[in-house]
């Protein structure tokens, strides 16, 4: 008998939100059973939990999730109570380069999950969830007013939205149509520490500290709401153990900034960490051919999250971002390892050779 009151499986638990999601549950749920499945692809850092590696209640287990006969061993070996389902393809920029990578990992991937789920609990649901989290790309994009609501119809841009749209129906549809116990959330624009430096902030605050081009996507005048990773790690949190079965939930910051304008913010706060003169690292912004199917702007309502379960943001973007620069530069060895590619090595050290 295990000695754990749940077994949950964090998919994607090595990238840069899961990461956040499993330090928060280990150290805070130490009666729950932490399992960290990742098929470590580019994004996936395992010095990301380099914390919580040796907590009795976590374990780590590299699994493809489109690998259905691994996913089935994975759910045998543990026989999972929960599954929080963050593994995806994310990066925008790459889904255009070769969507069939996010049709694969993003949709075949979470029918998989779904699948297992539905198998190994055999119609058994008491004290289940399968719990999706999702973007808000998946609905398309906003003029200079309104927000995203749960009602919002879906309208994706993208390939990498379309492939997310496609996996919160795969997901709402076993639960019409086997009972499976779901919830689902849509989050915006993510930011903080372990962020993989491909992304916005992490690749300015990294070019500006090593004096290179700062690329902004055509003007600049796309409009993100923005949120602190580890508020939206208490969100995961309060959905997980409290959201309605069925229901989806929007996760946003409520706060709004244009691409141009957070980029002009990141070079005044790294101006005076790095102690240079004001409007010194402004000079590196750099304009660039806009991206195709580029979304005007995103912003979330959500008041649903806050109403229903007492969630909001805990910090104001201005210190979260204070936060976000003085962790890039405090841990060059992550960033070094990450842009070198050493940071792949971690899980052969770590498990292959124990």
């Amino acid at each position: 008998m295990s000695t754990f009151d749940k077994t949950i499986l964090v998919t994607g638990g090595a990238g840069f939100i899961g990461s956040h999601v499993i330090r928060l549950f280990v150290n805070k749920y130490p009666h729950y059973k932490i399992v960290n499945g990742d098929a470590l692809t580019y994004a996936g850092n395992l010095e990301n939990l380099k914390d919580v590696e040796h907590q009795p209640n976590y374990a780590f287990a590299k699994v493809d999730i489109t690998d259905e006969v691994a996913v089935k061993a994975l759910f045998n070996h543990y026989h999972f109570d929960a599954v929080i389902h963050l593994a995806a393809e994310s990066h925008v920029d790459r889904s255009i380069l070769d969507p069939l990578a996010f049709v694969k990992t993003n949709v075949l991937g979470t029918a998989i999950l779904l699948n297992a789920c539905r198998k190994h609990w055999d119609g058994n649901h008491e004290g289940k969830l399968f719990y999706h989290v999702s973007t808000d790309e998946v609905y398309g994009s906003l003029g200079e007013t309104g927000f995203f609501t749960e009602e919002t119809p879906y309208d994706p841009h993208s390939p990498y939205s379309a492939s997310k749209a496609a996996s919160d129906h795969f997901v709402m549809a076993y639960h019409d149509t086997y009972g499976l116990p779901v919830v689902m959330s849509n989050c915006s624009n993510n930011y903080g520490s372990h962020h993989f430096p491909e992304k916005l902030i992490p690749l300015m605050i990294n070019n500006i500290k090593n004096n290179k081009p700062l690329p902004v996507y055509g003007k600049g005048e796309n409009v993100r709401d923005w949120l602190f990773v580890e508020d939206h790690a208490r969100a995961i949190d309060v959905i997980f153990h409290k959201g309605r079965l069925g229901q989806s939930y929007n996760v946003g910051g409520f706060n709004e900034w244009k691409n141009i304008d957070l980029v002009h913010l990141l070079c005044n706060i790294m101006d005076k960490k790095l102690g240079r003169a004001a409007g010194e690292s402004a000079k590196l912004i750099t304009y660039v051919k806009d991206r195709a199917g580029h979304d005007l702007r995103y912003a979330i309502d959500a008041t649903k999250l806050n109403k229903e379960l007492g969630w909001s943001p805990s910090l104001q973007f201005e210190e979260g971002l204070e936060k976000t620069v003085e962790w890039y530069l405090n841990n060059e060895e992550w960033i070094n390892h990450v842009t070198s590619g050493d940071y792949q090595n971690y899980y052969d050290v770590q498990y292959e050779k124990r």
